[in-house]
């Protein structure tokens, strides 16, 4: 991404408070007629509060480049907000006399800029905040700043974990690794053979290729010491978690290093009747299954692109992470430049993002700006559907243009119970299914899940072990891993690294069809992953 002008503000601690008598000299406070088309609300929710705005101002706009007059405007947009939302019935104050102070973040890697409000907004107050602020003729496009969370797994009823590993785990749980023709499997927790229709053909592809030349980013909770994970890009990577209640950390800002120090939260901590969850060490499982995890050292088990090198970059603490934070964490680990941030040394041409959140993707929003720029540098953008068996195109960064989009099947080749479907889905690649059969519920088994390292510790790290989880988040390893032995072949054979574009083609038109069809109500794009044929064909192109 280019660089970006910085903006200068009145004073170090701008804050503007606006009563219903605020206004500015040259803006008039009438409510003009808004549209739709440079503002988008879809990620709204009526149980969450938000009080990040995220404004796009145009090209040669004074708000563009001075902080002062877009807090001005944002202002005055608030006044209009109050006198929409009164006229309807609403009240924007949750009482008559406290007024809503706006203050100036930050500018994100992609242009826009971040303002705040002292109290969170409803979703119905920040949608009127939104829509006023859109009339503003100097703007561009308009978004609030939410939190997307990993895309949520589901974990054994049983402890999803072993104790320290003293003999090689891949041939006892790894069934994802292997072809998809039926083979039986032996699932331990049944104590019988399941066959393996599910697998994505990753053992064949080694013969090909192992990632060796090519980065892996993988954008999560970060990752934690084990002894069967290539740490060497660990302090390389970074965390971009701007906001201490998230971080964890005593105070808001980003640090170096992609490590984890765990993502658990309180009762009702991430809102309202939301439970206490234990850390999830969502980032290591996904870091070890994308090629982190050391393979063929007779220990634990496999990573599929398992000598190309993994950049962990944490963006997901507590309560999931912005998609400001995630947005500038995609611009850099492509190898663009975020203020603030030492440059990234170890640019990835793969981005693995297995989380998500709901919204459709703009291109005009800052994902989808970042995605699109992190494609122009080369890097192909690998992205979990969700795992709300819905519709993937009401949900952001899945929808977004140029990604990779991937749903998850189990073992059988069906589709998850769990997992997003749609037009907008690019193939599907294992997630585990769960269910005995990959049913919809039933009795959990050791093939229905997907296995890797992870940590033992309930709040932060303690002991390394590995465990099993399911979901779109699993699946979309697996295609970042292969992506980077498709490139890492390219390179053995001195030529040039497939386009995002070409990436997608090769990874669609090698897909295998599942032995169970899918439903052509709830499609999963081209068929299932296979590893080999999508590094052979990537080898054999021009």
């Amino acid at each position: 991404m280019k660089s970006h002008v910085q903006l200068k503000l009145l004073a170090a601690s701008l804050l503007l408070a606006f009563s219903a008598s605020a206004a500015a000299s040259d803006f008039s406070t009438s409510t003009p007629p808004v549209t739709a088309s440079n503002y988008d609300v879809s990620s709204l929710q009526n149980d969450k509060t938000y009080s990040g705005i995220i404004i796009t101002y145009k090209d040669g706009s004074t708000e563009r480049s001075n902080a002062s007059a877009a807090i001005q405007n944002v202002g005055v947009a608030v006044t209009r907000a109050k006198r929409a939302l009164n006229a309807g019935g609403a009240s924007f104050n949750a009482s008559s006399n406290k007024t809503v102070s706006v203050h100036y973040a930050r500018k994100l890697a992609a242009g826009a800029d971040l303002v705040r409000t002292a109290r969170p907004l409803t979703s119905v107050e920040a949608s009127a905040l939104i829509k006023q602020i859109a009339a503003d003729p100097s703007v561009a496009f308009v978004e609030p700043e939410f939190m997307l969370q990993a895309v949520d797994t589901v974990a054994p009823a049983d402890a999803a974990t072993f104790v320290t590993p003293d003999d090689p785990y891949y041939g006892k749980y790894q069934w994802d690794y292997l072809t998809a023709v039926g083979d039986n499997f032996f699932d331990s927790s049944l104590n019988a053979n399941v066959a393996n229709w599910g697998g994505a053909n990753i053992q064949n592809a080694w013969s090909l290729a192992d990632g060796t030349g090519v980065v892996i980013a993988s954008l999560d909770t970060g990752v934690t010491q084990h002894p069967d994970l290539d740490l060497s890009l660990a302090d390389d990577g970074y965390d971009f978690i701007s906001t201490a209640s998230v971080s964890g950390r005593s105070s808001d800002g980003r640090v170096s290093g992609g490590w984890d120090t765990g993502d658990w939260v309180t009762a009702g901590q991430c809102g309202v009747n939301k439970p206490a969850k234990n850390s999830s060490w969502h980032g290591t499982h996904v870091f070890g299954t994308a090629g982190g995890e050391l393979t063929n050292n007779t220990a634990g088990m496999a990573g599929t692109a398992f000598n190309a090198q993994v950049l962990p970059v944490r963006v997901l603490g507590h309560c999931g992470g912005s998609n400001a934070d995630i947005a500038d964490a995609i611009t850099w680990a492509s190898g663009g430049t975020v203020s603030g941030v030492p440059a990234n040394t170890h640019p990835a041409k793969v981005i693995s993002l297995s989380l998500g959140g709901a919204g459709t993707c703009s291109s005009t929003s800052v994902l989808g700006k970042a995605i699109t720029g992190a494609i122009g540098r080369g890097a192909a953008v690998i992205v979990a559907a969700g795992n709300d068996n819905a519709n993937v195109s009401g949900f952001s960064p899945a929808s977004c243009a140029g990604v990779v989009a991937v749903a998850a099947t189990g073992i059988s080749s069906t589709r998850a119970y769990y997992s997003n479907y749609g037009a907008g889905i690019t193939l599907a690649a294992p997630g585990g299914g769960v269910y005995k059969n990959d049913a919809s519920s039933g009795t959990q088994v050791n093939t229905g899940f997907i296995w890797s390292t992870i940590n033992a510790g309930t709040t932060t790290p303690t002991t390394a072990t590995y465990g099993g989880m399911a979901g779109t988040s699993q699946a979309t390893p697996h295609v970042a891993g292969v992506v980077a032995l498709m490139q890492s072949y390219r390179l053995a054979l001195g030529k040039a690294l497939l386009s995002s574009a070409q990436v997608t083609s090769v990874l669609k038109s090698t897909a295998a069809a599942p032995h169970v069809a899918a439903s052509t109500s709830k499609p999963i794009g081209a068929g299932l992953l296979d590893a080999y044929n999508a590094v052979q064909t990537a080898g054999s192109q021009p």
